[in-house]
This record gives structure tokens, sequence and C-alpha cells, in this order.
């Protein structure tokens, strides 16, 4: 007896959809309502689940597929069914002959990310993996993502070097499943560290890394590829104990150690030249759009933080001790104040679409958050639905999360609102630039004392500026102003936040 596995039944907006990946191969045991197949449509992707215990007989549609709705892709056999084995491969030198020959795939990128770089890999041909062991980071425009091996077995080949450029589900590289590696052959010296031009060579990993950690890469030997850097040779090289200082020489007097601590010519002077990122392209991209394609504007404003300081003071003790350890900050309150103020001025959360205009009936406000990499913007869904304890915990794990580049990128898409912090950084005032589609953005910048005229009396008090960037196609300066004004009052009277007038 055989069981149909259909595509699922796609929304009336949905034509047709993409297969992404399949999670099991001819031959393999199943169970009821395990994962089988990724259906890529272009707004979500869809998971296809085994209706029934068995084993897969048949994959009739094969990743990168385009599907129908309910159409059949693949069969399920009764459980003692066996699919014909596969024919043998003939094995590496590097590793004993054995089991199948799985492929190693970029993963499926979303339809926003046309394809991604190989930035590192961290196994070499011939060595032994685990199954869900990292092997390779892909690098997007986006975020970096890991690629783990399918099965346990051996790496018997790489299609695609560090450096090289992918698409969506593109081969990468095998794996001998079930293999097992040769005995590994006595170590020969390490060689000396790889460089091109004087450069290290080395992978954006390692290089973040021995740039948090003030380490030099010329003085790190690469295990990698040709020499490579890798991010574990970095880890390495911190933990290694630092060589002891030789005595120094008894100093000679002669014209050459003379002339070689003359200072150099001034017209020796060093550049560095390395290339962009995908992720700073990106930025760069989105920036340059925004600019040339909005209407931009910015009004300004201040507020005194005095009393959400008080407040914060007064509770944030009580506030962790009942959230679970969530921390009362300024983020959770000025989101949600910006949501009130959202609710009051629609059409700062509202976007345009050719010669529509789009209101949004929800507020998802995005953050930005700064990495090593660069700046992204995750979201936060229905803000109006959560609580502050909720945003509070929500902004921490996206910001601890973002600098690991775990986010998921559809984490970062989407997003009717943006507020943005430079004031962590010390920026006294900015002019934040818009997220597009987005009609605004809001600017917090530094809490600096001044002296403030109080009922007729000078008062030293704790001012931030606000800025608020909108598109003046969209939004007229009545409005950006009225809601600028709305949330400073949010802020200066926090209760009125809860009552909401």
């Amino acid at each position: 007896m055989t069981t149909e596995i259909k595509a699922p039944t796609f929304p009336e907006s949905v034509q047709d959809g993409v297969v992404a990946n399949w999670h099991k191969q001819p031959g393999e045991a199943v169970s009821r309502d395990e994962l089988l197949v990724d259906i890529e449509t272009d707004k979500v992707v869809l998971e296809v689940v085994a209706s029934t215990d068995g084993v897969v007989g048949e994959i009739i549609k094969s990743a990168g597929d385009t599907v129908l709705s309910n159409e059949v892709i693949g069969i399920i056999s009764e459980a003692g069914a066996t699919a014909p084995a596969p024919s043998a491969q003939p094995s590496s030198a590097g590793e004993s002959a054995g089991g199948e020959v799985v492929d190693l795939k970029a993963p499926t990128f979303p339809e926003s990310v046309q394809d991604g770089s190989v930035a590192t890999w961290h196994k070499a041909v011939g060595e032994q993996v685990s199954r869900d062991e990292l092997l390779v980071d892909i690098e997007t425009d986006k975020v970096v993502l890991e690629v783990v091996a399918p099965a346990d077995g051996v790496l018997s080949a790489i299609t695609a070097e560090a450096g090289s450029t992918v698409q969506s589900n593109q081969s990468i590289g095998q794996i001998t499943a079930g293999a097992t590696a040769a005995a590994a052959p006595t170590a020969a010296a390490p060689a000396a560290p790889s460089s091109v031009n004087g450069e290290a060579i080395a992978s954006p990993a390692a290089r973040k890394i021995a740039s948090e950690k003030g380490i030099d890469l010329a003085g790190v030997v690469g295990s990698g590829k040709d020499g490579r850097i890798t991010k574990e040779d970095v880890v390495n090289a911190s933990a290694a104990p630092a060589p002891a200082a030789a005595p120094a020489p008894a100093a000679k007097p002669s014209a050459a150690a003379s002339a070689s601590a003359a200072p150099l010519p001034s017209g020796d002077r060093i550049e560095k030249r390395v290339p962009m990122t995908r992720l700073r392209k990106r930025i760069a991209e989105r920036l340059l759009n925004a600019t040339s394609s909005t209407a931009m504007l910015t009004t300004f404003n201040e507020v005194n933080m005095k009393p959400l300081m008080d407040m914060r003071k007064q509770y944030k003790d009580l506030f962790e001790k009942t959230h679970d350890g969530a921390r009362l900050g300024f983020m959770g309150l000025f989101t949600k104040a910006a949501c009130e103020a959202l609710k009051r001025f629609p059409q700062v959360n509202a976007s345009i679409d050719g010669d529509d205009i789009v209101y949004h009936g929800f507020q998802d406000v995005g953050v930005a958050v700064s990495t090593p990499n660069g700046l992204v913007v995750p979201v936060l869904r229905d803000v109006d639905d959560m609580s502050i304890a909720t945003i509070e915990s929500t902004i921490r794990d996206f910001g601890l999360r973002a600098k690991e580049g775990k986010l998921a990128i559809e984490e970062m898409t989407g997003g009717t609102f943006t507020i943005t912090n430079g004031g962590v950084f010390g920026s006294l005032l900015s002019t934040p630039i818009l997220n597009p589609p987005q009609s605004a953005i809001l600017g917090m910048h530094k809490i600096q004392d001044r002296p403030m005229a109080v009922n007729g009396k000078v008062e030293i008090l704790p001012m931030m500026y606000l800025a608020l960037s909108y598109d003046h196609r969209l939004l007229d300066g009545k409005d950006a102003v009225q809601f600028l004004v709305a949330i400073k009052e949010f802020i200066e009277d926090p209760a009125r936040i809860l009552l909401q007038v």
C-alpha cells in the first residue's frame, strides 16, 4: 500500500510554490507527522509532514521544481517496504568505502535574497563529520547562514570554495554517509601563515574575533585550505600563552642601526583595501534608495526624561523580579509610546505602494540593532498586544542573536515603523534615514543634563533630543510634529500610556 505526498493547499493569492528542501531520501523510514519537505512560496515557506508511518518510496518533485496546489510530489510506501539500494560510490583516498553520497546544499534563500557567498569551511575534504555538525558559513546581504551536516560520514568533496558565490539550494559539496575517515598522516610542521600582498588570508568570522581580541593575524598560522586562517585558529591563538620575550642583545651603535631608527619618509603612507561585505553593500543600496526615492524631512523636539528615570529607579528591581529577569529599560517604554502615537496618527503607520496609500491596522515596530557587520532592523510584531516586559525581553534577545548572526531573515522583514537609538553611542542629535517603504522613523539620542526654565525658575533636567524623519509625500508637517509631540507627552507622563489618554 502506498500513500501520496502532496503539496499543501495554497491560498488564492498564491499561484504555485517551489520545492525548497527534502529532509528525507528514498528508502528512509518516516513517522507520522514527521517533517518531509519544505515548499517555498512568494510569501511563506510551508512544511509538508508525513501523513502515515512508512518509508519514502519515491520523490517525484526534486528540490527546485515548481509545484501546484495539492500536486503529488512523492510516495510513502508501507512500513515493510524498502527502496532500491543506491549504487556503490567509489571511495576517495581520504575515506573508507561506505555509504551513500549525499549532496551538501546551500540554504533556501528567501525571495529578497538573490545569492550568497561561501564565507568559511569548518571542515576539510577527508575529515570525519557528525550529523548536525557545522560545516560551512554562507554570508548573504542580511545574515550569515550556517550549513550543517545532514548525516554522519566523511566530507568527500567541496565544490564551492570560500569566496564563491552560490545560489539558493546549489550543491556546494558532498558527504559520503556512513564512511569513516582514514587514519591521519603524521602531522607535518605547521606552514607559515599564508598571505596575499602582505595581507593574511582569513575568514570573515576569524577577522571579527581577531579584531575583538586585538590579535594580529600576521602571527596566526592558518589551518584552512591554502593556509586560510579560520575562526578556530584565532580562538586557539588567543588561548595560547604569549611566548617569553627573548633577552635584548647588547646595543651596538652602527650606521645601519641609525638608519633603521630614522622615521619613515612622509611619502610612505599605508593604505588597506578590503572588499565590502554583502551586508554593507545592502545597507548602502537601501540608504541611497531612501534618499533618492523619498521626500525625506526631519522634525525635532526634546523630552524631559526625569519622570521616566524616576519611575525606572522606583520599579527597576521589582520589575526584574516579577518578570523573570526582564530588565526595565527605556526602549520598551519608547516602543509602547510609539505604538500609542501610531494608533492616534494612522497616516504615520502607513506606506506608499505605487499610487496607493496602504494603512496598516497593526503596529509592527522595527528596532535598529548594531552588529559588528552593520546595522540590522529586527521587527517586533503586533506591539499593541505586547507588554513592556515582553518588549524588553524580545529586544534583548534580538540584540544578542544579532551579534552572533543568528537572526532569521523573516525576523528582519516587514515593519510599519522604526526606532533607532544613537544615544547608546553618545549621539546628541542626528537625522535618521527612512527604512522604505515605511513613512517615518524615530531617532532617540543621548540623555544630557541641561538648564531648563520650569515655572520661571532654572532647573537642571535630564533632556533628550528626539528626531522624526518622515516621507513628506505622505505626511504633512502638521501630522509629523503632532505625532512627535504625542510621544513626548507619553514619555514625560508615563501614566498616559497605561490610561491610553
